[in-house]
């Protein structure tokens, strides 16, 4: 799925910061691309997956993915995915992240940006509309990083083995298990993960686990098929790692936001 007219015909605007809204169904996807403005990416509902080269951010409710401009991402989409977004100049995005990540949003942000859609794309900037705006570039700057973020790798012997986790972080074979098909030696392999992602095997094999529940949560799947699908011996101790992150059971978390 390409860029909606709508998104495309802000890119230019003479305005520091735009909004716009489109929805999205489940299994859709928005194709790799890149526009010059950053952009907040909001959900009101559903889990949104944003997809760069460095790494994998996952949107639930009541959170925004921050992307700066000039960043070539893709998305995929996971329930009923009702987006907001805020496009910000070059200018106007100086102090904001240089980084994608995922920021928590205020419950006034959240107002501020529902009714940012409302106004017109070319407002006045003195009118109460362009304060509205003004007081939004405000708040950005207070953004809260949060971590639901999966670093990828660019090592190729990495690669084999977080591709495949990304999609199935399931399985449960170790790094020793890994070595034939990487090409590398366990140790190799172990050193490589702390060096490219920060992480260990294990710590980035969670967080991969983590993100993937968020996505088949807001599928409507079962706790219990996704405790077993990702690998866990028993629903609890998949439900005691999420509740230790999120301080919620997986059956309130998306209903709580």
């Amino acid at each position: 799925m390409s860029l909606s007219p709508e998104v495309l015909g802000v890119q230019n605007l003479p305005r520091p910061i735009a909004a716009t809204a489109t929805n999205y169904g489940p299994g859709d996807e928005i194709d790799w691309h890149s526009h010059p403005r950053a952009q907040l990416i909001y959900g009101i509902s559903g889990v949104l997956t944003v997809i760069t080269e460095a790494g994998r951010w996952v949107l639930p409710p009541e959170r925004a993915v921050w992307v700066p401009g000039g960043i070539k991402h893709r998305s995929d989409i996971s329930g009923e995915v009702r987006m907001r977004s805020l496009f910000v100049a070059a200018e106007a995005a100086k102090a904001l992240p240089r980084d994608c990540c995922v920021v928590t949003v205020s419950p006034l942000l959240r107002e501020l940006i529902l009714e940012a859609v409302s106004v017109p794309k070319l407002y006045d900037i003195k009118s109460p509309d362009g304060r509205l705006m003004a007081v939004i570039l405000d708040r950005l700057q207070r953004l809260e990083p949060t971590p639901l973020y999966l670093p990828i790798p660019a090592d190729a012997r990495l690669r084999r083995i977080t591709d495949t986790l990304a999609v199935n972080p399931g399985k449960r074979a170790g790094l020793e298990a890994w070595a034939k098909v990487a090409g590398a030696s366990a140790r190799t392999l172990a050193r490589l993960f702390v060096k490219e992602t920060g992480l260990t095997f294990g710590a980035w094999r969670q967080q991969a686990r983590l993100l993937k529940a968020l996505e088949w949560l807001a599928e409507g799947r079962p706790v219990t098929a996704i405790a077993f699908d990702l690998g866990y011996e028993s629903p609890s101790a998949f439900i005691a790692m999420f509740r230790r992150t999120f301080g919620v059971p997986p059956g309130r978390y998306l209903k709580g936001q």
